[in-house]
């Protein structure tokens, strides 16, 4: 969610689908949003949202037709639209989280720094902390960009997002990046530093808030700048920088989607 204010923010119109229907955090934290303004009568900038849900036939074969066009259409829908769409899916293995990534130009892989997380990756040696091999969501990866690269010869730029980063140079935290460095070299992504573990980021989103939204909302609803509050947007600032995005190179347009 910081990522799509921090986007519009900068004058992009960006759409979001929620392909975790069920918890539906990202929907939510929208729509909290649109309360917030609401109620406090201020206006903020907004995404468009669209939930695809999984589908209900009981065949694999017609749900994932179901489940293909509808997520389709909502990609049609919002490029209508929209310059950037970002596409939250969900912590398991799907089909519609596989059309969401064999469809991405970059793909973006939160990680707590442990190995509780890095497990996701690859399964690691616990002695010698070597790379045994890679894990189910790695191979998920590896066929999406396979795919891609068969049906129009573009790549996948893959980034593993290190969140919650403690602050002490500890030696679980040196581990972790020496494991990091051999996996990106193995498989291919870039790792950069995400967000630090602070308690703003969780309280934010009861009001659908972030971090770029508390100067603009200075003294609304008791809301204010705090120092750590500035340290934290610059944190963001930073991580923003580190995706490297493409189209951040170019100065969005008011007439059309940027390329």
């Amino acid at each position: 969610m910081h990522i799509v204010v921090a986007l519009l923010s900068e004058g992009r119109r960006v759409g979001v689908i929620d392909l975790d229907a069920r918890q539906r955090t990202t929907s939510r934290y929208i729509e909290n949003r649109k309360a917030f303004c609401e109620e406090n009568g201020v206006k903020l900038t907004m995404p468009k949202v669209r939930v695809v849900p999984r589908s209900t036939f009981r065949t694999s074969d017609e749900a994932e037709a179901d489940e293909q066009s509808r997520f389709v259409a909502a990609i049609e829908d919002l490029a209508q639209t929209s310059d950037i769409i970002v596409i939250d899916c969900p912590g398991s293995d799907t089909f519609l989280a596989r059309l969401a990534h064999a469809g991405a130009d970059t793909l973006v892989t939160p990680v707590n720094d442990s190995f509780v997380d890095i497990d996701l990756l690859a399964r690691v040696n616990p002695k010698t902390h070597e790379i045994i091999q890679g894990s189910l969501y790695s191979e998920l990866v590896w066929e999406a960009r396979k795919q891609r690269a068969l049906t129009d010869r573009s790549h996948i730029e893959w980034i593993v997002l290190r969140n919650r980063v403690g602050t002490l140079n500890a030696r679980n935290k040196q581990r972790v990046e020496g494991v990091l460095q051999k996996l990106s070299k193995r498989f291919g992504f870039r790792y950069v530093a995400g967000l630090g573990e602070r308690v703003i980021y969780r309280e934010l989103f009861l009001k659908g808030l972030t971090l770029i939204d508390l100067k603009e909302l200075s003294g609304v609803d008791g809301q204010g700048m705090t120092m750590s509050h500035i340290a934290a947007r610059q944190e963001l600032r930073r991580l923003m920088d580190a995706l490297n995005l493409p189209f951040r190179k170019q100065v969005p347009t008011s007439g059309g989607a940027s390329k």
